[in-house]
């Protein structure tokens, strides 16, 4: 089959998606939060969160730095989900001799990619989560010199986890965007899955990281990548 061929075919089977989504009828906020609670990594991150303020609050302690972590962490998260994106969700297999290094949430990625509307899939596993956590309580406990500032960090992180996973699942949930900044997020996560996957990494910004690193194109310059839902052709591979 020629490119041309593999080109007008994929093109063919996105706009049939798109139709598909246009067609099903829109979730309530209220249903979406609903179904948001039935999976365990938002209670993972949300115990972790109510755990590690209670702990920052009985510490005290507070100063200006309690506002600067939340402030860099925040600012830096862009950056730090796109080269999670890149890097680990779209870790292609390695070989090292007889070892094959292939992580979990890599695999778990590329099936998500395979069934972008598969809702576990949409989800941090929660193995990867507990090992997260794992090493968040590392850096909050002892690589940070101040338990006060540590403490502080561990509240954050679980806090930006849950608007990531939120954001992430409402993105492939059947609830329709209705506002402007929304559907910005929206409209470009799907790009990523439905057009081309090596572009639109960022999941919770407009395309500002994406913008500033080049993964941020003209949607209608990029040809559909009949690779979107086959992460590195690894199935025809014979994964």
């Amino acid at each position: 089959m020629s490119a041309d061929e593999i080109d007008t075919r994929a093109r063919r089977r996105v706009a049939a998606d798109e139709r598909r989504m246009r067609l099903r009828r829109s979730m309530s906020l209220r249903a979406a939060l609903a179904e948001f609670a039935r999976h365990p990594s938002p209670w993972i991150m949300g115990v972790f969160l109510l755990s590690a303020l209670v702990a920052r609050i009985l510490v005290g302690g507070w100063g200006l730095a309690d506002l600067l972590v939340p402030v860099v962490m925040i600012a830096s998260f862009p950056l730090v989900e796109w080269l999670i994106h890149v890097f680990v969700l779209h870790w292609r297999p390695k070989r090292l001799g007889r070892l094959v290094v292939d992580p979990l949430v890599a695999r778990k990625h590329r099936e998500h990619h395979r069934d972008p509307r598969d809702i576990p899939l949409i989800f941090i596993p929660w193995q990867v989560l507990l090992m997260v956590i794992a090493a968040a309580l590392v850096v909050g406990l002892v690589v940070f010199t101040s338990v006060e500032r540590g403490l502080t960090f561990l509240v954050v992180l679980p806090a930006i986890g849950l608007v990531y996973e939120w954001t992430h699942y409402l993105i492939h949930s059947d609830y329709r965007p209705r506002h402007a900044f929304y559907r910005a997020l929206w409209r470009n996560h799907r790009f990523h899955h439905y057009r081309n996957e090596h572009y639109w990494f960022a999941v919770t910004t407009a395309g500002t990281v994406d913008r500033l690193l080049g993964t941020y194109p003209d949607p209608d310059t990029v040809e559909k990548s009949p690779t979107a839902k086959d992460l590195h052709a690894l199935s025809r591979a014979g994964e």
